[in-house]
């Protein structure tokens, strides 16, 4: 048994959530115990900066190795945070980073991806060996470096009788598709990938409705108070990226300010009300989600468990819950796998499998051409 702590900042630019696990095993016999979880905000400003260079605003490369170190810092300060209640001694860090730039790859050439908060800092600052960069070696075997949660989801969330999805909704939604399983041996028939926004058009929407004032609508209780524009929606369920077959993935250069520019740009026509305009971006998410389920499984699910922060927003899941009916949607917490730290989980997951040569990656998820090892590993000295 090792006790690992799993480390993530997603596309929303949140925090940094981090988990301190347990874990054993290896791949369908994998056992973690969650001892804490806990989400660390970065300071406004330092968040201010990471989502200016996501939007494209240009960077001087002292600029950005000053905020490369800045964010690695602030991931350092979580993983000492997250041991202060278990002091006993942590074997390994597994740390996704800050996610700054995704391009998923074309059949002329490989994708690329950068996250920021550099390993060997993290290790020299923890005095904790730590595996960062993970996603760099499915990418270089021609896959999507994304979704790489998906394996995490095979080994602790698969069920006997039902076919599931596990549904997360960060900034960007992603679904694995997990068919009943009853052997212990990675199954044949395995799909996931990304379905397009999840929180992020929201949080924007937000943020432009109120100057800033708010950065997102807590439990969808704004947009619950307005009426989705269908043939709204339906207008922005055109873009291409829904109709792309999977593996597919995608982040803010896609989903982010300008794509909410065009959101605007086509509401006046339809008279909508800030609160419309939210229930639509809202419907946006569910739809999208619900549409990928029908075009590309090869059934739907028997049951919808979700995760992230999306999880928590009531209305988007009572809009998700009636396009699935009859279909129940849940979390993942209600199956024993806590929904907001099941990211971190599975970065802390990916670093064990990294420490014991364990690949992984799902080709059939990511499209690479084979299963891969990921991370490199950062030893203090």
């Amino acid at each position: 048994m090792q006790r690992v702590i799993g480390l993530i900042s997603g596309t929303s630019v949140d925090g940094i959530d981090a988990a301190l696990v347990e874990i054993s095993g290896r791949e369908m016999d994998l056992a973690v115990n969650l001892l804490a979880a806990e989400t660390y905000s970065y300071p406004p400003a330092l968040r201010e900066q990471i989502l200016a260079l996501c939007a494209g605003v240009p960077l001087s490369l002292k600029d950005l190795a000053a905020l490369d170190d800045a964010i690695a810092a602030k991931f350092a300060e979580a993983a000492l945070a997250i041991q202060v209640k278990h002091p006993q001694p942590v074997d390994l860090i597994g740390s996704h980073g800050q996610t700054v730039y995704h391009r998923p790859p074309t059949a002329k050439r490989l994708g690329y991806t950068l996250q920021l908060g550099r390993g060997d800092a993290i290790a020299q600052q923890t005095r904790i060996p730590t595996v960062t960069n993970m996603r760099a070696a499915d990418i270089a075997v021609g896959g999507q470096g994304a979704p790489l949660v998906s394996k995490l989801d095979v080994c602790l969330l698969s069920h006997p009788q039902k076919a599931r999805c596990v549904q997360n909704i960060g900034g960007i939604g992603n679904l694995t598709f997990l068919p009943a399983q009853t052997a212990q041996t990675l199954p044949d028939t395995l799909l996931g990938w990304d379905t397009g926004p999840g929180n992020v058009l929201l949080d924007l929407a937000v943020q432009h409705l109120t100057n800033g004032q708010q950065t997102y609508d807590q439990n969808g209780a704004w947009a619950a108070t307005g009426k989705p524009c269908t043939a709204l929606v339906d207008t922005w369920l055109q873009d291409n990226f829904f109709y792309q077959p999977p593996p597919k993935s995608t982040g803010r250069e896609l989903f982010g300010p300008d794509y909410l520019q065009q959101c605007l740009a086509t509401a006046p026509a339809y008279d909508l009300d800030s609160a419309d305009f939210l229930a639509s971006l809202t419907e946006l998410t569910a739809r999208s989600i619900v549409d990928n389920y029908r075009r590309f499984l090869p059934q739907m699910p028997q049951e919808v468990l979700l995760c992230g922060g999306g999880s928590h927003n009531a209305y988007l899941r009572q809009r998700l819950q009636a396009h699935l009916d009859p279909i129940p949607v849940r979390t993942t917490t209600d199956v024993g796998l806590h929904a907001d730290a099941k990211e971190a989980i599975a970065f802390a997951v990916l670093a064990y499998w990294r420490w014991h040569q364990i690949p992984g990656n799902l080709p059939a998820v990511t499209g690479a051409h084979r299963p891969v090892v990921l991370g490199d590993l950062c030893i203090p000295f």
